[in-house]
C-alpha cells in the first residue's frame, strides 16, 4: 500500500496482524512520508508481528518518475525475501504490486499477486482525463493479475464496468471488525447533535452536510462537530463560515472514532462516494445512530435492516433527514439496535482474514506462508 492512514490502512493492519496469527510470514511495504505520531504507534505494533518487516519509503501519491524506482525496490526487497504473494491495496499500491510481480516472474520466482482496489481508480469518471488515464492503467495491468479481492459487491461490479471481466480468479470479501469493538457508548456531558468522522475532501461531502445543516437552522437549528484532517479543511472552514455556522459547528481535527461517538448522538456519513467505509461499521458497532448516503458498499452493510439512505449531493435530501432525527430520534435509535446486531454476525476480523487466507490457497494454489 501507499499511504498507512483511513481505512486501507486498516484494513491491511487487521489483516497481517491476523495473517500472522494463521502462521504466514508477513511483510508490509508503505510509504515512510504519510502519518503522524498515533500511525506510528500503530506501525510499530504492526512491524514487531511481520516476520518479513516493515518496510517504508518515499511513495508518490501521483504517477510520475519516482515510480519506476519504487518498483525496483519492491522488486529487489521481495526477491531478497522469497515471497509467494504479493498483495497490492489500493490504486497505487495494485500498480506497484503488479509491476514488481511481472518482474518477478521474469526472473523464474513463482510468485503470485493479488490486487483489491479499496475504491482508487474505481472513484474516478471516464468522463473525465484523469479518469480516462488511470482507468486504462488499470486495464493494462489487469494482464499482470493473478486473483482480485473487492470489500463489496459494488467494488467488483464497478471494476466490471470501467475495467473490465477479471481472467483470473475473484473473491467479495468484506472488511471487518474485531470482537471488542462492540460496545453500548456513553454520550459526553457536551454532546452535540451530529458527528461526521473522516477525511476532509470533496469526495467526502461534509461541504453537503454544511448546507443542510444550513438549510435547517431557522426551522430544527442543530450543532455538529467535524472530526477529522484533509486538504479541504480551510475551505469546509470558510463554506462554514460563510453560511453562519460558526456557533453550530467545530472542527475538531483528527481524533480516534470511539471518542468523536461520544460527542456527539448521530453518525452522518455524506459521502459522494465510497467503497466499504469502515466509519459506517465502526459506528453502527458502537450502537451510534447514522444518517448515511446510498453509494458504494453501504448498502451492503445494511443488510434486511430498513435504513433510510440519501442520494448523494442532494443537499434537501440530508436536511430533511437531520431534520426528521432531531425531531423523532426513537425510530434512528431503534435502527441502531437492530444494525449493531447484523454487522456483529456478519462482518468480522476473524471472517475477513480467513477468507483471504483460503483464497490464497485455494483459488491461486499457491504458498501462502510468505506473503508481503
Amino acid at each position: 500500500m501507499r499511504a498507512p492512514v483511513g481505512g486501507l490502512f486498516r484494513h491491511v493492519h487487521d489483516l497481517a496482524l491476523g495473517e500472522a496469527q494463521f502462521g504466514a510470514e508477513v511483510g508490509v511495504v508503505c510509504d515512510s512520508r504519510t502519518g503522524g505520531d498515533e500511525i506510528a504507534v500503530q506501525l510499530g505494533r504492526l512491524g514487531d508481528n511481520c516476520a518479513l518487516r516493515l518496510t517504508r519509503f518515499p511513495m508518490s501519491r501521483h504517477p510520475g518518475f519516482g515510480d519506476s524506482r519504487t518498483v525496483a525496490k519492491i522488486t529487489k526487497l521481495a526477491s531478497e525475501l522469497g515471497v509467494d504473494v504479493l498483495h497490492g491495496h489500493g490504486a497505487k499500491g495494485g500498480a506497484y504490486a503488479r509491476l514488481a510481480g511481472r518482474k518477478l516472474k521474469r526472473k523464474g520466482m513463482r510468485v503470485k499477486v493479488v490486487y483489491t482496489p479499496h475504491g482508487g481508480s474505481l472513484h474516478y469518471s471516464p468522463s473525465t482525463l484523469s479518469g480516462r488515464l488511470y482507468l486504462a492503467a488499470e486495464r493494462r495491468l489487469a494482464r499482470f493479475t493473478d486473483g482480485f479481492i473487492f470489500e463489496s459487491v459494488f467494488a467488483a461490479n464497478r471494476y466490471v464496468e470501467l475495467v473490465g471481466h477479471p481472467e483470473c480468479p475473484v473473491r467479495i470479501v468484506p472488511n471487518g471488525l474485531y470482537r471488542h469493538e462492540f460496545y453500548e457508548g456513553m454520550l459526553a456531558d457536551d454532546a452535540v447533535d451530529f458527528v461526521y468522522v473522516g477525511e476532509l475532501r470533496d469526495l467526502k461531502g461534509v461541504d453537503i452536510l454544511l448546507e443542510a445543516l444550513a438549510a435547517i437552522q431557522t426551522t430544527f437549528p442543530g450543532r455538529a462537530i467535524i472530526v477529522g484532517g484533509g486538504p479541504d479543511e480551510r475551505k469546509l472552514k470558510r463554506l462554514a463560515r460563510k453560511l453562519s455556522l460558526g456557533a453550530r459547528v467545530s472542527f475538531a481535527g483528527p481524533l480516534p472514532a470511539r471518542t468523536a461517538f461520544a460527542r456527539a448522538r448521530c453518525v452522518v456519513v455524506p459521502s459522494r462516494a465510497e467503497s466499504f467505509p469502515y466509519i459506517v461499521l465502526e459506528a453502527a458497532a458502537a450502537h451510534m445512530p447514522l444518517i448515511v448516503t446510498n453509494v458504494g458498499g453501504i448498502p451492503e452493510i445494511m443488510g434486511n435492516i430498513d435504513m433510510p439512505l440519501i442520494p448523494a449531493g442532494d443537499v434537501g435530501a440530508l436536511a430533511s433527514q437531520l431534520r426528521t432525527f432531531l425531531a423523532t430520534p426513537q425510530p434512528f435509535l431503534e435502527r441502531a439496535v437492530a444494525l449493531q446486531r447484523h454487522v456483529a454476525a456478519r462482518f468480522t476480523v476473524e471472517n475477513m482474514t480467513y477468507e483471504v487466507v483460503d483464497f490464497c490457497v485455494s483459488e491461486l494454489h499457491a504458498g501462502t506462508q510468505r506473503a508481503a
